[in-house]
């Protein structure tokens, strides 16, 4: 079954804000974006007529811009979806709550976030207990074909995204940006007078390499502090029960 109804119309940003599905501040802070986001759901829902499914499902596509943009204190930049069905959910690192087991890179950080402030590993990977405690959990592309991983790059989503950093910049502080892995490197140049905390990614493949005993949460509670704003608290709350 497909993830994207190519008869169901396309709505501007103003609308998903009326219903919604996305922060009023955050649709005014994108309106420049809306031409790149009305072609890119034509790619997508090209991609769909020829039998690819895409990743996360159309709903959750801009799931990173429904809390308020006034509230976000942290910055984390991802690369794009996990493509494997039924794990993206719209932020980036996160998963759906019954996904079992965890993505690799997720059993990673929440090793880190157990050596670095002693919370123990959450059972599951939803972390919208983060996006709403303030941390916007983005990734610089968001859609992936199911099965492909980096398969929607160049396609757009990086000037979303971009454009998207570049108002949370400018809308001032208190902000800190972590940025995990050289793709997240990328977006610094935007970031100039924030506090940056970076390392390599938390990957299976670079972990080692200096992720673990980065301590990256503790850092960024202390930067916040620094910036006179409240700490995260990064504990990732039980899943919403099922309907």
């Amino acid at each position: 079954m497909r993830n994207f109804s190519a008869s169901r119309p396309a709505l501007g940003l103003a609308e998903l804000a009326e219903r919604g599905a996305m922060d009023g501040g955050w649709a005014d802070a994108l309106a420049d974006a809306q031409p790149t986001l009305t072609a890119l759901r034509a790619f997508l829902r090209a991609e769909a007529a020829a039998g690819h499914d895409f990743l996360p499902h159309g709903d959750v596509l801009l799931r990173a811009f429904r809390e308020p943009l006034a509230d976000v204190r942290v910055l984390i930049v991802g690369q794009d979806p996990y493509p494997t069905p039924g794990h993206a959910m719209g932020l980036a690192f996160s998963v759906r709550p019954e996904v079992r087991p965890l993505p690799r890179s997720l059993v990673n950080v929440y090793a880190e976030l157990e050596a670095d402030l002693g919370i123990p590993r959450a059972p599951h990977g939803d972390l919208s207990a983060w996006a709403a405690s303030g941390v916007l959990l983005l990734n610089r592309v968001l859609s992936v074909r199911a099965g492909a991983a980096g398969s929607h790059r160049g396609t757009g989503w990086e000037s979303v995204t971009s454009l998207a950093i570049e108002r949370l910049v400018q809308r001032g502080g208190p902000l800190v940006a972590v940025l995990w892995g050289r793709d997240a490197e990328a977006v610094r140049p935007l970031l100039a007078g924030i506090p940056v905390i970076s390392s390599p990614h938390p990957s299976p493949l670079s972990a080692s390499r200096g992720f673990f005993g980065s301590r990256p949460f503790s850092r960024v509670n202390a930067a916040l502090e620094d910036l006179g704003a409240r700490a995260v608290d990064w504990r990732v709350a039980p899943p919403p029960a099922a309907p």
